[in-house]
């Protein structure tokens, strides 16, 4: 059976099919401006019953779409055909929008749903035969207990604009729906991290990463991330040693956490979040409170519905901010908790929650409450892809997922964050590469993530000295550049091609990258601002199309230590150049001659 209500959205008709079975439907609409609206589906019953097997569903035609964008794209950002069943969305994966784009990178079709906590399946798939894409949000995607009461709103947005700004608009959307609100960004967590994990893996010690944070203090790094490895002594990987949170390999935390502070740096402290390892004493404590015991990672998984399992969780992190003095966690395996068949058939039992994803948002924001009431400034670190619109809310700095020594995955990863997160900082995955690089090889690691927040977890004092030396030149770029680089007006041009080509302005520079030999960067609105373009590439010379004359500047040349290549006077007039620029150098064009 479907459910046959239309309604009529601009050259849209919206419709739920399923059968609705005992709830009954309500669509409606509201034109936020021309060629943007809300759709609103509202699903009530007299008692509670099983949510119906039901997707909103409307077709958009198929004109100067060349290309899509969703969170979970990866590298594919190609256009799906009848049998793409779309990505599922929910708290802890995904954010649920998809943008429909052209080939120069206009809006054609942005959706997105007002409900990231609970299971959803977002789709755009071209139906041949018509030339017309099938969109639809399925609801309830994920195995939900009995409700009363739903209602979703669709964000609709049709307008020429850039596809960067029709997804902005849409974070901001989200931003403003009740308890979505974002928590407030200490400034630690913009600033550069170190991390011990691609450097150290488990085999962390207090003298060797203290040595670390020494040489990574003076690269602008305001903080050291302490990864897996410190609660156990065991080196085999895994999470079977997880869950007591002991610190085994570090006996005492708080000595170890008072000298990073010694060095002026903050300290983070890494804790997979439900994983209850087998050789824990809590494995035995939390029997008959899983949600799933893997093999795989040879621990299980907590349930957070029962208020106990939530309670053991929270208060380990408040002893160990106040006990260690912590700056901030990292919360990882978020992800791991999830609705399923055979969750949703155990429900009551002590249970105080049916569905585990409200549950895990309940774990979730008590735990930025608690800790925030210890310390305002608290940092909170969620990896993709669990870095949703309602992990805003509890998170304040979220990190590219892993993709050690690839500097392209990381660009894009970091680029997709971006165009969603808002003000709460993108950081890149951990910075890693060979000593025996070439160090303009080694300098990609950098620029490709020039518009997120770095992490370095490289030994600083094993990499060669011009290592060092291009390293000391692009933090110090990248925080003499910060404002622009993080809080300028991004516009992340050609996705489908990876990003080859970046800009950013704010009002007194534009700061530019280019990734791509082949690529023709395009300067436009140029006005007073200083311009710095990046050579994120091996090639020597950047090609750029000026679309305005910018009149007499002084050009200045660096490779990649930041030794002066190039100084001289130079009138710049509209059309284009191409200049020699070393392999990762900078050309910079600015306004003071002095």
């Amino acid at each position: 059976m479907t459910h046959t209500d239309i309604l009529p959205v601009a050259s849209h008709e919206f419709r739920l099919e399923g059968d609705p079975g005992a709830f009954q439907v309500n669509l409606s609409r509201e034109q936020i401006a021309l060629g943007l609206q809300t759709v609103t589906v509202t699903l009530t019953a007299a008692r509670p019953a099983p949510p119906p097997n039901v997707k909103i569903v409307w077709s958009h035609p198929d004109v100067d779409i060349q290309a899509s964008w969703t969170p979970a794209a990866g590298r594919d950002r190609g256009i799906t055909y009848r049998l793409g069943k779309g990505f599922p969305s929910k708290a802890t994966n995904h954010a649920p929008v998809v943008c429909l784009y052209s080939q120069p990178g206009a809006n054609r079709l942005t959706f997105a749903a007002s409900d990231a906590l609970h299971g959803l399946r977002c789709a755009a798939a071209l139906i041949e035969e018509t030339a017309e894409f099938e969109c639809s949000v399925t609801l309830f995607a994920d195995p939900s207990p009995p409700i009363k009461r739903y209602e979703l709103t669709l964000w609709v947005d049709t307008r020429d604009i850039p596809y960067f700004d029709a997804l902005h608009g849409v974070s901001d959307w989200w931003a403003r729906l009740p308890g979505y609100e974002p928590c407030h960004v200490p400034e630690t967590a913009r600033r550069p991290m170190y991390s011990t994990w691609y450097s150290f893996h488990q085999a962390i010690s207090p003298e060797s990463v203290l040595e670390q944070c020494r040489l990574a203090k003076p690269l602008g790094c305001g903080a050291v991330i302490v990864d897996d490895g410190w609660q156990t002594l065991d080196g085999a990987r895994g999470y079977a040693y997880c869950g007591d949170w002991r610190p085994e390999r570090i006996p005492d935390m708080r000595a170890f956490v008072d000298a990073v502070h010694a060095e002026g740096m903050a300290f983070l402290l890494w804790y997979s979040v439900p994983f209850i390892g087998r050789h824990s004493d809590a494995y035995q404590k939390f029997q008959g409170k899983f949600l799933a015991d893997s093999d795989h990672f040879g621990a299980a998984i907590l349930d957070p519905r029962f208020p106990e399992a939530r309670e053991y969780l929270i208060g380990i992190y408040e002893r160990a901010l106040r006990e260690w003095g912590l700056d901030g966690f990292k919360l990882d395996f978020v992800d791991s908790m999830g609705d399923t068949e055979e969750a949703a058939g155990l429900i009551g039992g002590g249970r105080d929650y049916d569905s585990v994803s409200e549950a895990a948002d309940r774990l979730l924001t008590d735990v930025m409450a608690r800790l925030r009431a210890i310390n305002p400034d608290v940092m909170i670190e969620f990896r993709q892809s669990y870095i949703g619109p309602l992990m805003r809310k509890y998170g304040n700095l979220f990190r590219a997922g892993d993709c050690p020594n690839d500097a392209v995955t990381n660009r894009l990863r970091v680029l997709d964050i971006r165009l969603l997160s808002g003000d709460t900082p993108a950081h890149a995955d951990m910075l890693m590469w060979s000593p025996l690089e070439p160090v303009e090889a080694a300098a990609l690691q950098l620029l490709n993530v020039l518009f997120s927040v770095p992490q370095i977890s490289v030994l600083l004092d094993r990499i060669p000295e011009d290592h060092r030396a291009m390293l000391l030149f692009w933090m110090g770029f990248w925080t003499a550049h910060r404002e622009a680089l993080l809080d300028g007006r991004l516009e992340p041009l050609q996705p489908d091609l990876c990003y080859p080509m970046v800009r950013s302005f704010t009002d007194r520079e534009l700061v530019a990258a280019i990734y791509s030999e082949s690529a023709l960067l395009p300067l436009d609105g140029v006005g007073e601002r200083d311009v710095f373009v990046v050579n994120g590439t091996r090639a020597g010379r950047l090609a750029l199309e000026l679309l305005e004359d910018l009149g007499e500047r002084r050009l200045q040349v660096l490779d990649c230590r930041g030794e002066l290549m190039r100084d001289e006077r130079i009138t710049l007039c509209a059309g284009l150049h191409a200049f020699a620029v070393p392999p990762a150098g900078v050309w910079q064009c600015v306004r003071n001659f002095e």
